[in-house]
């Protein structure tokens, strides 16, 4: 019987190894996987490349993450709010690299590792530092850069309901890099407000096949005072 739910989000990342490529979704705070990113610090695994469209906010998820030291590398598309001193503290020390990614590029270089994509060649990023040591090709009278798929080791993902199976469904714009991250990585945890029985979940709004999900951690919502 496949079963993909898990007790608990430390025993979802138990085997997380040293030095994992490890896409975490959400844009900013929406549909960020706090309750993961916080049992991933509480695992200890460390010299981690990170990818992400920012690079943390304040001192919580993956800011966090990067305070701990646990960041050798982050490819991601905005490393700088005014927010982000975690951030900005481990880069001027040279703790942290950096690989800076527009965010349509980024966006599609993860969906090209899920779709079996070899390298696909965007105009984005052309004449620009971005393009240094990268092959270009003048197609139709433009220019355009050639840029390779992302992969990663997990993805750790926030979506609404799920089914043992690991079919899901998102909330609004919390949707955003999840369905990409989870088909680009070998491993995919998704953290969910809500499991349901099989044929609870209408078919229509399955964002993202349970093929594409390995583990399910159920993360209750809080409750607000009454």
């Amino acid at each position: 019987m496949i079963d993909k739910f898990i007790d608990s989000a430390a025993a979802a990342l138990a085997d997380l190894p040293d030095g994992a490529t490890v896409m975490i979704g959400g844009f900013g705070n929406a549909g960020m996987p706090a309750e993961l990113i916080d049992a991933l610090i509480a695992q200890g695994a460390k010299q981690l490349t990170v990818v992400n469209n920012n690079a943390g906010n304040a001192d919580a998820g993956l800011a966090a993450l990067i305070g701990a030291r646990r960041v050798r590398k982050i490819i991601c598309s905005f490393p700088r709010q005014t927010d982000s001193w975690h951030f900005d503290k481990a880069y001027r020390a040279g703790e942290l690299a950096l690989e800076l990614v527009p965010q349509g590029t980024l966006a599609e270089r993860i969906r090209a590792a899920g779709a079996g994509i070899g390298a696909f060649y965007t105009p984005t990023a052309f004449g620009t530092r971005l393009a240094e040591g990268k092959e270009t090709r003048r197609i139709g009278g433009r220019d355009y850069v050639l840029e390779s798929p992302i992969h990663a080791d997990y993805a750790l993902i926030k979506a609404d309901r799920a089914d043992r199976w690991g079919n899901l469904t998102y909330r609004m714009t919390a949707r955003n890099f999840g369905p990409i991250m989870a088909a680009a990585a070998k491993i995919t945890v998704a953290q969910v407000r809500e499991t349901v029985a099989l044929g609870e979940l209408d078919p229509e709004i399955v964002v993202t096949p349970g093929i594409f999900v390995q583990r399910i951690v159920r993360i209750a919502p809080l409750r607000r005072a009454a």
